[in-house]
């Protein structure tokens, strides 16, 4: 077995293990803050959505730091603080006896929150051009399965265990995971050319926000995001509207899996097709294609069809990431990899922090169905971006970085 290949194995595993337990705390955060005091319902709401959404703040921040320094000194030691430390914020999450306390330690969870992400970019520096996008649609696989088991055996392990014991069986996942990559990875360093340019961070930032399909590969990254996003938190309500079974919780759960089931199938298959014919090609059909069926589901009547067109939008939807990684891994220099994927990374929870704001919004004023035309339009706007980049010359990313880098000098 080639090193490569023996590290891709271990990558895959970990992903496994940290997108599962990271996951099995999502589904009691609500109720795990009831438990600090007599508290109010609206006073549990909206702690709750902070705590959700501290996480992705710093992570936003955070993402292009690592990256840079994952390009200077690998990206293994990175993989090892960040599982490590998010082993460590969960472990004292367990602990923790009022809400201020929770949210700083998931703010905390935020800055160290950058193992899957960190993941691909390892993976990628790792993988050939020509087949970027099947192994890091294949690796999705991985993170995809761990977050499809990861709510169904939290919600048991809090009802079996108690809050306190699955957060710290939940943290000794993420440290198993932490020492697979220490002892099994062997990261391969390349070479670097002494007469690389070593850009500033200012360069490379502005050459992403002007190099058009950097900018819109950017994009495309925050509206998948928004799309996922934007109707989750209100998910079981739609759910609660289309059925009368007391299982409502039951329900929505299959219903939320559904789309990622989607994800699983698909991935890898989209990936190895954007290495065949072009990811710019296949980029275009998936957001044509997240429209065709997102937009549906607004209208549907019962909620089997509303779980058939999850399905499917997963089956779009979950060769994005790979896809825009792969892209991203084509286009960036070698040298710099790392922090432009970590801003690749910051759009991403970009998008994690707008979409249930966008969704909570627009269906408190238009109704839930709503969320889910509009939703569509967005991949629509993010397909123009795309057409309009690919209808213009083609801009070398490096050279336009130069360009950027002599600009800034004068």
């Amino acid at each position: 077995m080639t090193i490569q290949k023996r590290n891709f194995i271990i990558i895959w595993f970990a992903n496994f293990l940290v997108a599962g337990t990271m996951t099995m705390i999502m589904p009691f955060l609500s109720l795990y803050i009831e438990t600090f005091g007599n508290h109010s319902d609206a006073y549990v709401q909206k702690w709750s959505g902070l705590i959700f959404g501290a996480t992705f703040i710093t992570a936003l921040i955070m993402s292009p730091i690592w990256g840079r320094i994952a390009d200077k000194y690998g990206f293994k030691p990175i993989l090892l603080i960040n599982g490590f430390g998010i082993a460590t914020s969960v472990f004292l999450m367990g602990f923790v006896h009022s809400v201020e306390a929770f949210f700083v330690l998931r703010l905390f969870n935020g800055v160290v929150t950058g193992f899957i992400p960190t993941s691909l970019a390892f993976v990628s520096s790792q993988t050939s051009r020509e087949e970027a996008g099947k192994k890091l649609g294949t690796l999705q696989m991985g993170s995809v399965t761990g977050t499809l088991f990861g709510p169904v055996l939290g919600g048991l392990m809090a009802d079996a265990f108690g809050f306190k014991y699955t957060f710290i069986i939940t943290s000794i996942s993420v440290v198993i995971a932490a020492l697979i990559v220490l002892f099994g990875i062997n990261e391969q360093r390349k070479v670097k050319n002494e007469k690389a340019v070593h850009y500033s961070r200012k360069t490379i930032l502005s050459g992403l926000l002007h190099h058009r399909l950097m900018l819109n590969v950017m994009i495309v990254t925050a509206l998948i995001q928004i799309g996922n996003f934007s109707i989750q938190p209100l998910l079981s309500l739609y759910v609660a509207e289309l059925t009368d079974s007391n299982d409502v919780a039951f329900l929505a759960g299959l219903t939320f899996s559904a789309a990622g089931v989607g994800n699983l199938l698909f991935a890898r298959k989209w990936g190895k097709l954007g290495d065949d014919i072009g990811y710019e090609k296949v980029l275009g059909a998936l957001l044509v294609l997240s429209f065709i069926f997102i937009v549906p589901q607004a209208f549907v009547s019962s909620i089997w069809h509303l779980m058939i067109w999850r399905l499917l939008f997963g089956i779009a939807i979950g060769g994005m990431i790979p896809i825009t990684t792969a892209l991203v891994r084509r286009e960036a220099p070698v040298d710099i990899q790392g922090e432009v994927m970590g801003y690749n990374t910051s759009f991403r929870f970009l998008g994690n922090i707008i979409g249930p704001m966008f969704g909570g919004i627009i269906s408190g004023f238009v109704g839930i169905s709503s969320v889910f035309i509009l939703t569509g339009l967005l991949f629509m706007v993010g397909f123009a971006f795309l057409y309009y980049a690919k209808r213009k010359p083609v801009q070398d990313f490096e050279d336009f970085l130069a360009d950027e880098d002599q600009k800034a000098h004068t």
